[in-house]
């Protein structure tokens, strides 16, 4: 695509800054390649289209095809879905059974006879019935969502008179097999876009059976000015036939995905709906009671009969299978349709928005700091591009911070530029607290941050999707400087001393490699990098190996983690060094006292749940140590020595997992009994 080229050529330029070599070896995107637009129209794509309008409206007056009842069965997922990462949390699954009916000329009803669910975070969101049901008729002329509070009315592709108002382009010729078919069926796919992309439209691909013209399969999403709520970021949706009776194409599967932001903010968060629905036990031209078409097009059966349904598959057998990321279909919707529609934007949601990138960007407090206040703004640029700029205001250091950021307007994307001035960085590899947590604590004279100030540039391009093995490159160049304490007199204060940094221009490079599995709940990551500073040059190797079991019905919960990282070469400034101690590394220990320029650490945990979702009891063990140098940094306290130190704590998780409290004792010199109060790890991103 034409914004990940102008991504790349610009990070490419970056990349001769710290290594002249990346960029004589490219001296520019390709911007050779245009889409053939004079495909567009031709009449052999028009007569395709124009039969399958036909055949369309033929199947209402079909006499081999009086009625038919099938039963449906499905899930429905509500997620929050970060979007710097990719990474999706569930918050409540749904299990839905159906039982369908259709009779000619066209009269639809549905049942839902089954229907569970389970708040895996607490939530009170309901669902439109149309995201508890099967689409039947292909959405009839006029496509329809929530009730016409998604979208109201966007003309079907083979609808009559849509080629007044659509793009067509035969793309391809395939050869699928679907249920029901006895032999491979041969299809015809066109691609749909608007021939004005400021009006509500459809925007995709159409299949259509080459023998018969038949609709097989829609893959799609929707202009920006079809979303009728305004926190509507897109909608994708993917709908497939399969043939019947050697004769009839009728629904067989189905998957819809809505994504939600709020509409004045972009705060790197949304919420998305996600619904999957097979259809199967087609039973033909029975009798249908009159009765039943006379009812609301969908009907319920008794809260005792949904609630005691007896289903084929567990609650979360879906989820197992083919996890929380987009599925094939609906990864290949989005790539589609932002290849039919090229650099204009296909968000429904505002261009120019207040940004924060979490709760502390807007406010915290830390002894480097003082009082922080900040604010950012979110502007959608030509070519698809999106800006994100950030500033504010330190009342401690009398000082002002800000970056700006650089991306493709798409979910996880895998070009970022970004510059910064005087902005915050934590030394070390394991965040001691979450942003709010570490101000409250703060404001208790005990924070966990350790900060130094860069002012610079940075760039990474990852390969490859961030939910499959991936490599990143990363680069970076900037000036670091120390912090100094702001909040009390340096002679009379509660707070640990500040640590000092060697001040100097800093440059990067990194490739991270990461190997996720969510089927097996392994994750493996490897970063090897190459930085200077002052003229001398070093080495760092990091790996880390988790695997979590965490099933949201399961009984008990089990986790494990290691990590290590050595440095290669010698004079390792402070701020790369390695820091274990205290919460998040080795709790009973005094926070981040081991200091060097190689570690290790394992951590270990099993949950059984008490009463879900309200408590689950856990215990814990982790061992550590670090090694390589001889002494602390000059002005830093700590201890250097290799030997191991080790912790357990007991504890409990409550509310939906969310907050953690633990009483942990240090195995080892100096092991203590501590206290740790903290927030679940999947939300300090946004915290």
């Amino acid at each position: 695509m034409k914004t990940s080229r102008t991504l790349r050529a610009a990070f490419l330029l970056l990349a001769g800054l710290v290594v002249p070599e990346a960029a004589r070896a490219h001296v520019g995107p390709d911007l050779s390649w245009v889409a053939p637009d004079s495909l567009w129209n031709s009449p052999r794509a028009l007569e395709l289209v124009r039969q399958a309008r036909e055949v369309r409206q033929s199947v209402t007056t079909d006499s081999t095809l009086r009625s038919y009842q099938a039963d449906a069965r499905g899930f429905v997922y509500f997620m929050l879905d970060r979007t710097d990462s990719g990474e999706r949390t569930l918050v409540k699954a749904d299990q839905v059974a159906l039982e369908i009916f259709w009779r000619s000329p066209g009269d639809t009803r549905q049942r839902i006879v089954g229907l569970r669910d389970e708040e895996v975070l607490p939530t009170n969101i309901h669902y439109h019935l149309d995201h508890l049901t099967v689409v039947q008729d292909e959405f009839g002329d006029l496509i329809r969502i929530g009730d016409g509070d998604e979208v109201e009315a966007v003309l079907h592709p083979v609808a009559p008179g849509a080629d007044r108002s659509y793009d067509y382009r035969l793309a391809d010729s395939l050869t699928l097999s679907f249920a029901g078919a006895r032999e491979p069926v041969r299809v015809y796919e066109i691609e749909v876009r608007p021939r004005n992309s400021r009006l509500p439209g459809f925007v995709g691909t159409i299949s259509l059976d080459q023998a018969t013209g038949a609709l097989v399969r829609m893959n799609f999403s929707f202009t920006p000015a079809s979303y009728v709520d305004p926190y509507l970021d897109y909608i994708r949706i993917s709908l497939e036939n399969a043939l019947w009776l050697e004769r009839h194409w009728l629904p067989f599967r189905q998957e819809a995905e809505l994504r939600r932001e709020v509409p004045v903010l972009d705060m790197l968060a949304g919420t998305v709906i996600r619904g999957r629905f097979r259809v199967s036990g087609y039973r033909f031209n029975d009798s249908l009671p009159d009765a039943l078409f006379a009812q609301r097009s969908v009907l319920s059966a008794p809260a005792l009969q949904r609630e005691t349904f007896d289903f084929e598959e567990p609650l979360f057998s879906d989820l197992e299978r083919a996890g929380l990321e987009p599925s094939v279909e609906l990864s290949d919707v989005r790539t589609r349709v932002e290849e039919l529609v090229r650099d204009q934007a296909l968000s429904g949601l505002a261009p120019v928005r207040l940004f924060w990138r979490s709760v502390s960007e807007g406010l915290r407090f830390n002894r480097a700091e003082g009082l922080y206040l900040g604010m950012g703004t979110s502007v959608l640029l030509p070519n698809r591009l999106r800006a994100r700029a950030h500033g504010g205001w330190s009342l401690g250091r009398r000082a002002a911070s800000a970056e700006l950021e650089l991306s493709a307007d798409v979910r996880d994307p895998n070009t970022r530029l970004s510059a910064h001035y005087s902005t915050p960085r934590d030394l070390g590899t394991h965040a001691g607290a979450s942003g709010i947590v570490n101000t409250l604590a703060s404001l208790g004279r005990r924070d966990y941050l350790d900060l130094f100030f860069e002012t610079g540039v940075h760039a990474s391009h990852r390969l490859g999707s961030s939910a499959e093995p991936h490599l990143e490159l990363q680069l970076g160049l900037a000036r670091q400087e120390r912090a100094e304490l702001v909040v009390d007199e340096p002679t009379n204060t509660a707070f640990r001393p500040v640590r000092d940094i060697e001040e100097g221009t800093h440059g990067s490079l990194a490739v991270r490699a990461t190997w996720p599995a969510a089927a097996t709940g392994w994750t493996t990551a490897a970063v090897a990098g190459a930085h200077r500073l002052n003229g001398r040059s070093w080495g760092r190797l990091d790996l880390s190996l988790s695997w979590t079991r965490n099933p949201p019905d399961g009984p008990i919960n089990l986790a494990l983690h290691t990590a290590a990282g050595t440095h290669i070469g010698s004079r390792i400034p402070p701020q790369s060094l390695y820091l274990l101690g205290g919460r998040s590394t080795l709790p009973g220990h005094d926070y981040r006292s081991l200091v060097g320029t190689q570690y290790w650490l394992v951590h270990g945990q099993a949950g059984v749940a008490v009463s879900r979702p309200w408590l689950e009891l856990h215990l814990g063990a982790a061992g550590g140590g670090v090694g390589g140098l001889e002494a602390p940094p000059p002005g830093w306290s700590g201890a250097t020595s290799p030997s191991a130190r080790g912790s357990a704590w007991v504890g409990f998780d409550a509310l939906w997992n969310v907050v953690t409290l633990d009483l942990a004792h240090g195995i080892g010199p100096q092991g203590r009994w501590e206290v740790i109060f903290a927030v679940s790890p999947r939300f300090h991103p946004w915290l």
